[in-house]
């Protein structure tokens, strides 16, 4: 685990990511709070919501057609802090990016949960978010959504 308690860079997966993550470690910030997000991902904001914001995800998950973040615009690393007005508006923000993308199927994911000594739960970083996945059928491969300790998932 990192210094910065924001992110955990063992679950960082491609060159160019794992050096924005030093970057951020160096910095000692959350790379997904407002006053952040700019400087280290540089996709477009497509939508913004009350509670969240929708975007690309800037290292998109191997064998992906499209691979979309919504991210809460508040700092909480807990599904337990969601209103569910929140709630609502995430379901319509996927809904709007599935739209946009012309995604014919796919999956939502999320983790979540304040990490310990032993690590996340396989984030790259803990503020709040939530992916929007369509998997390329044609790669002939499946899309790998980790979730548990880095050590111990493939």
């Amino acid at each position: 685990m990192s210094e910065n308690k924001f992110i955990d860079k063992n679950h960082a997966r491609l060159e160019d990511q794992k050096q924005v993550m030093e970057q951020i470690d160096d910095d000692g910030v959350c790379p997904f709070c407002e006053e952040n997000l700019a400087k280290y991902h540089k996709k477009e904001i497509i939508e913004q919501g009350d509670y969240w914001l929708l975007t690309e995800n800037q290292w998109p998950y191997d064998n992906t057609l499209n691979h979309y973040l919504v991210i809460y615009k508040e700092h909480i690393e807990h599904i337990n802090d969601l209103s569910p007005e929140a709630g609502r508006e995430l379901i319509e923000l996927f809904q709007l990016a599935s739209k946009k993308g012309h995604i014919k199927g796919g999956g939502l994911t999320m983790r979540f949960g304040v990490p310990n000594e032993d690590g996340n739960y396989g984030s790259t970083v803990t503020h709040l978010h939530a992916h929007l996945i369509e998997p390329d059928l044609s790669a002939g491969e499946k899309v790998k959504f980790k979730i548990g300790h880095p050590n111990n998932i493939d």
